[in-house]
């Protein structure tokens, strides 16, 4: 789980955010660090993350507080809470304002990292909202199953559709041809030749084209099976 991941810790603490930074670090995540609350809202807004440890009280801002406008500009962005207080109203309202987890001050770093890990699972098994995607003057509508390329419009087929749509929700993880064909063709894997997939690729790919020059969308992972391009844009609904 940690390769490639991001965690930001927002904590004014040194020494506590030191450790964080170590603990992180040590289990191979990528770490970035903000000290209060300017840095922290313009960090959590922009920056490319997969989950923040964000610190309830900060010089400038409530964590708690910020919980909701960081919510709506990044809905899917996990978030642990990290606070020294632990009282069940206080619980209560970090959930409520949309946190997915709380920890209360002071743990061990094996419960940080237990913590970390069962989010980050639970956020990659969990749906995404997927109205589209963009890239390379393309606008694919899910929904319509339609492919718009200036004034040209391609239907996609259901399975076209499903499938896209499947990885545009996770777009950063290699997706495989088993899971595919236990997801989108929603039959068991075992057995079966997985061409299947690869020709439904193919077939995808002849659609998404722009002044007839192909545009990136799906990109084939050697050995595993594929995954969304890095430079395509996601539309949530």
């Amino acid at each position: 789980m940690a390769r490639n991941t991001t965690i930001c810790v927002v904590e004014d603490d040194p020494a506590i955010r030191r450790g964080l930074v170590d603990s992180l670090s040590f289990a191979g995540y990528r770490v970035l660090e903000c000290a209060d609350g300017e840095s922290a809202r313009r960090t959590l807004l922009i920056a490319d993350l997969d989950l923040v440890l964000l610190d309830v009280v900060l010089p400038g801002l409530d964590g708690i507080e910020f919980l909701p406008e960081l919510r709506r500009a990044r809905p899917r962005l996990p978030v642990i809470l990290v606070t020294a207080r632990g009282s069940e109203e206080d619980r209560v309202r970090g959930l409520k304002n949309g946190a997915d987890d709380y920890v209360v001050k002071p743990f061990s770093s094996t419960e940080l990292l237990a913590r970390v890990e069962a989010v980050l699972r639970r956020s990659a098994e969990r749906p995404q909202d997927v109205a589209g995607v963009r890239a390379g003057g393309l606008e694919v509508q899910l929904e319509r199953r339609e492919v718009h390329a200036g004034s040209e419009v391609r239907q996609l087929t259901e399975r076209e559709a499903e499938l896209l749509t499947y990885l545009a929700r996770s777009p950063n993880r290699a997706v495989s041809r088993d899971e595919l064909l236990r997801h989108v063709w929603r039959v068991d894997p075992r057995g079966l030749d997985t061409r299947t997939v690869d020709m439904a690729v193919v077939r995808l790919r002849e659609k998404l084209l722009h002044d007839g020059v192909a545009v990136e969308v799906v990109v084939t992972v050697r050995g595993t099976g594929y995954m969304l391009a890095e430079k395509v844009e996601v539309v949530l609904a």
